[in-house]
């Protein structure tokens, strides 16, 4: 007993930090050091300050500054794209907003931000990037309502511009459209550019409409195309007013 506990005199405070340091170690292996930085966090916490509510408050508000700044570079990019496009037509046209459209009406009509004021009137037509919108149905000073070309209730007259084919073309409450030909073997394929007819009574002939998407010549009482309208009808946020 008494060289044991000679021994353990000589030798134990080494046993014991040996132990110490190996637990440690298997410590660190198994949490992958997250013990000393809890430690580390704790200690020095009383040294870390917290951000004030000043600091927030102008955090926040360059945040809101910077997704302003970049919703306007986006509003601007398309306003430059619609006045490209409104210089590349012959007449001049009146730039309008749109300021209002109902979830429940989507595909059928917007409000614009322009009126009679300006000049607009019932009847005169709308353009975006892309081709016919619409037309304006009713007008205050400041506003005009559009029934644009997906409404259900639309119709214009089209023509196939390749082959001159002729029909009326249907909204169907997407940014798809029905177009009834007048011949029984009308001459139609797709990928063929689709304007407004020579005939219609609503628009001036030769306005993009669309592009054949699909056709159907078995269709009763007559062929149909399934025509995709090429103006962003979905998602206008400018369109030109014109005369008819």
């Amino acid at each position: 007993m008494f060289i044991l506990r000679r021994w353990w005199d000589r030798h134990g405070v080494a046993i014991v930090l040996s132990g110490v340091a190996l637990s440690t170690a298997w410590l660190l292996r198994q949490t992958q050091g997250a013990v000393l930085f809890e430690a580390y966090q704790l200690m020095t916490r009383p040294f870390q300050s917290e951000p004030t509510r000043e600091e927030r408050l102008s955090d926040a508000r360059v945040l809101e500054l910077q997704e302003r700044l970049s919703e306007l570079e986006s509003q601007n990019q398309k306003l430059k794209e619609l006045l490209d496009y409104s210089e590349t037509q012959k007449r001049q046209g009146i730039v309008a907003p749109v300021v209002a459209r109902s979830a429940d009406h989507w595909w059928q009509q917007v409000t614009l931000g322009r009126g009679s004021k300006l000049g607009i009137k019932k009847d005169f037509i709308v353009m975006g990037p892309g081709g016919l919108v619409g037309r304006v149905v009713e007008v205050t000073p400041n506003t005009s309502r559009v029934l644009l070309l997906s409404d259900a209730t639309s119709r214009v007259g089209a023509v196939i511009s390749r082959s001159r084919s002729m029909g009326f073309m249907r909204g169907q409450g997407s940014n798809r459209a029905v177009l009834q030909f007048f011949d029984k073997v009308p001459d139609v394929r797709k990928g063929d550019a689709v304007s407004t007819s020579p005939v219609s009574e609503l628009f001036p002939p030769s306005l993009p409409l669309g592009r054949v998407e699909s056709v159907n010549l078995d269709k009763s009482p007559a062929p149909e195309a399934i025509i995709e309208l090429t103006a962003p009808v979905g998602y206008l946020e400018w369109v030109i007013v014109y005369p008819k």
